[in-house]
């Protein structure tokens, strides 16, 4: 029975409150009211009957936490027009509304290294209790590792750091992924249009492709430098002369739409002539023509990933962490078996 919440001195119950009646940590509560799946089926009955004996609900977390923290996590994010961390940013901001974080968030664009001293400033200024750094490029945290903060810091790259939090979906997987179903499709050279590879996301595809086509044994083909635009995937289709490649990895699905479009005009056909594989799945892509293979990334998981590494370092539950979600590869119409 719900606790009566009209009775003279009653108190609104907080997360610590239906933390103690559960017998269960208060970050567990905040992974019970968020859906996380890695919680037993017993610890979630007793969470959710805690909360209904209680009559808690969500808005009770920020007043419960009010007193002791600024519930604000300052973001750095670099490029953020790019989909992956404009995607990751706005899945973070919508885990961290659910349990009563606000997000302030700067952003640095590819010209603006310097600015990263800048944004921390800012941030800290703002009196955040964390900082999470999303899609990093290694020249931004090379700044970042000068700067001494005190705050917990996450930062999402698929590589380990012996000083911060990571978290990521695994890049290089996402990679291995995308190449493998091209050479089980009987593709023997295959170029790789990469991202800019002072991004750590780049380096990790770029090293998925390698590891796929070296475990096939099969030539490490070329490596054509990119920049993450259509613009640029349509540049390099225009110019394409196949010879002996007969399908390409392209690092994010934005080059793969101009490198189609360029093929096209290259007098190329996709999937018949050149096999082409992107990765991301923007929402658009199973609407190229022709639809696009890809690889997916779940941001809505990592964002939620992210906020309770970020919560357990405000905690201090953990040591350092490094955790890792796998991708899904999505079969769509753009890829074909080799031509002969």
């Amino acid at each position: 029975m719900a606790e009566n919440t009209t009775r003279p001195g009653w108190q609104r119950p907080s997360i610590y409150d239906v933390a103690k009646r559960a017998g269960v940590s208060h970050m567990t509560v905040s992974r019970v009211l968020n859906g996380h799946p890695n919680i037993r089926a017993s610890t979630r009955e007793r969470v959710l009957q805690a909360i209904e004996e209680m009559n808690y609900t969500r808005s009770s977390i920020a007043r419960a936490l009010a007193t002791r923290r600024a519930m604000r996590i300052g973001v750095l994010v670099d490029s953020p027009v790019q989909y992956g961390p404009n995607s990751t940013l706005r899945a973070l901001e919508s885990a961290a509304r659910n349990v009563g974080y606000a997000i302030s968030a700067f952003s640095i664009s590819d010209e603006e290294d310097s600015q990263i001293d800048v944004g921390v400033v800012e941030l800290v200024t703002h009196g955040v209790d964390a900082l999470c750094v999303i899609a990093p490029r290694a020249s931004s945290l090379d700044l970042l590792r000068k700067q001494t903060t005190g705050l917990p810091t996450i930062v999402v790259k698929a590589e380990q750091d012996a000083a911060w939090h990571t978290v990521a979906v695994d890049q290089r997987a996402g990679a291995t992924l995308a190449v493998n179903h091209l050479i089980e499709r009987g593709h023997r050279s295959i170029l790789h249009l990469a991202g800019p590879l002072d991004w750590y996301d780049a380096r990790e595809r770029d090293g998925g492709w390698r590891d796929a086509l070296a475990l096939a044994g099969l030539p490490i083909g070329p490596v054509i430098a990119g920049d993450w635009t259509s613009d640029c995937g349509y540049e390099f289709g225009r110019g394409f002369t196949p010879g002996d490649v007969t399908a390409i990895f392209a690092a994010n699905d934005q080059m793969a739409l101009g490198l189609v479009h360029g093929l096209s005009e290259r007098g190329l056909r996709v999937p018949q002539d050149v096999s082409v594989v992107g990765f991301d799945d923007l929402p658009d892509a199973r609407h190229f023509l022709p639809p696009l293979t890809t690889v997916r990334q779940d941001f809505a998981s990592l964002g939620e990933l992210a906020l309770d590494q970020i919560i357990a370092a405000i905690e201090g539950e953990e040591g350092i962490q490094h955790h890792m979600i796998e991708p899904q590869l999505v079969v769509r119409s753009s890829t074909a078996r080799a031509r002969i």
